[in-house]
């Protein structure tokens, strides 16, 4: 084999972690390709609860030092795509039985001041019966702290780091899983189930809840990683917030739920934390519907039913196995599983929020040659300009509007539509015309980008993961049950 035909790395896997070592390596100037046996973004990925967080909750288990990377990354991903996301205002209810509301504020004062903040404003005490908000809560419940956090649309942020990937010289190759690989000579040879062989002086397994078995059955390694496996399940619903505020709601059992303005017209409520034996056995459970509806009614003043449920679903985390902690005490950073004896590492645990890092980390280890260069860059669609706005989501807000301006004689809403997936992509999509508006309410141009610069390939790529559209499809359309 030709040495102009080896890759410098080839990465199993096409979640977020994948994705972003994918994009990081390319930006080196590395030869890279990336291997997906289905969807970018298709399982874990695309079933998170959508949020750039610190993870105020872990603060209570002194990781300290997670938290405080998280909220720098926080930052950097709201400026690198404010298309897709941007900051998410939270109430957090003082409740009989939870935390004290000093303990609440010490907790969010420590959380304000752990990073620096560009992107969101600083934690306050709010009276509920004074707040907008505050009317779709029970009307015992009178007090609240107001904090920032952000929301992020997951399995775009996926999508985007593989199109920034593939742009600056990856190979990027989806629904054509690896079937086998093996190393020889200073080489892994990878087989993908297309018959493609690639070849590449570095592995990374990134695969998930797949990364143990990936490691041992499929790499034939000695010393795979040992993982602990959690479901969180979800469950969508009629709109229950009444502005764009999210609750965090304390749970008896320590835990927290969320509920979160998601869609416009609905409300995502989440998460839990269930142990799994399989990482293909992703599916909401009666008990976890049972659990986040009663967690969401016991503060709402109009309570939920199971009919009000519009959509649910469930992805599996893979945790670092640390022995004698359940699942809330084990860590959300992550871990580099180096093999011994062969150029592989395999990549364990992580958090939406923080892929940037791992990915920065990980590819200077391996490639210490190189220079990091994503700290600063935007996603495809992120590069707005400045507007004038104090942040990079206030310019995306102006820039929107004017883009609603200049094209006056279409619809608003489709306008902002089309801003809030593609972000400055939306432009050239308007400018060379949509074409015809098709039975799912995508358009034929939308149609065209989304399978040649977006990867995707089936129905269930375009209205589920890409755009949303099946959440409320026009009449007539079939409503699926898929992964969000």
């Amino acid at each position: 084999m030709s040495s102009d035909a080896v890759c410098d790395l080839v990465v199993l896997g096409g979640g977020v972690n994948g994705a972003g070592i994918a994009r990081d390596a390319a930006g080196r100037g590395l030869r890279v390709a990336l291997v997906e046996a289905g969807d970018l973004g298709g399982a874990t990925s695309s079933a998170s609860t959508k949020l750039v967080h610190g993870g105020l909750r872990y603060l209570e288990f002194g990781e300290i030092g997670l938290v405080r990377k998280a909220l720098v990354e926080r930052d950097l991903l709201l400026r690198a795509a404010p298309h897709i996301s941007w900051p998410l205002p939270f109430l957090l209810p003082v409740v009989p039985g939870g935390r004290p509301g000093w303990v609440l504020a010490a907790g969010l004062f420590l959380y304000d001041h752990l990073a620096r903040r560009r992107e969101v404003p600083g934690a306050c005490r709010v009276d509920l019966r004074a707040e907008l908000a505050g009317g779709a809560l029970k009307p015992e419940l009178r007090h609240a702290f107001r904090f920032f956090d952000g929301w992020v649309d997951d399995a775009r942020l996926v999508v985007l780091l593989a199109r920034d990937a593939r742009d600056r010289g990856a190979e990027i190759h989806v629904r054509d899983g690896a079937v086998a690989a093996g190393f020889a000579d200073g080489l892994w040879t990878v087989s993908t189930a297309s018959g493609r062989r690639i070849a590449a002086r570095h592995l990374v397994n990134a695969t998930g809840p797949w990364a143990e078995a990936i490691a041992r059955d499929l790499l034939g390694l000695a010393d795979p990683p040992r993982l602990r496996l959690v479901q969180g399940a979800h469950i969508v619903t009629r709109r229950v917030n009444r502005t764009d505020e999210a609750f965090l709601l304390q749970q008896p059992d320590g835990r927290v739920v969320f509920v979160i303005p998601y869609a416009r017209d609905w409300s995502l409520i989440g998460t839990t934390e269930t142990p799994v034996a399989e990482p293909g056995s992703a599916a909401i459970t009666a008990a976890e519907q049972a659990y986040l509806l009663a967690a969401a009614n016991a503060v709402l003043a109009r309570p939920l039913a199971p009919a009000d449920i519009r959509h649910s679903f469930a992805g599996i985390r893979p945790l670092v196995l640390e022995e004698g902690k359940g699942d809330r005490e084990t860590t959300r950073d992550w871990r580099f599983h180096p093999h011994a004896g062969v150029p592989a590492t395999t990549v364990v645990g992580g958090k939406l929020t923080t892929f940037r890092r791992l990915a920065e980390q990980l590819v200077s280890a391996l490639f210490p040659g190189t220079r990091p260069w994503t700290r600063a860059a935007r996603l495809p669609g992120g590069g707005v300009p400045d507007m004038g706005g104090r942040t990079a989501r206030a310019n995306f807000l102006l820039w929107s509007r004017a883009l609603k301006a200049r094209f006056a004689d279409h619809d608003p809403a489709l306008v902002e539509r089309l801003a809030c997936l593609y972000g400055t992509e939306a432009e050239a999509l308007l400018a060379g015309g949509l074409g015809e508006r098709l039975p799912s309410g995508l358009f034929a141009a939308e149609v065209e980008h989304l399978v040649s610069r977006e990867f995707a390939q089936t129905e269930d790529d375009m209205l589920w993961r890409r755009t949303k559209l099946a959440l409320a499809p026009p009449a007539g359309l079939p409503r699926h049950r898929v992964l969000a």
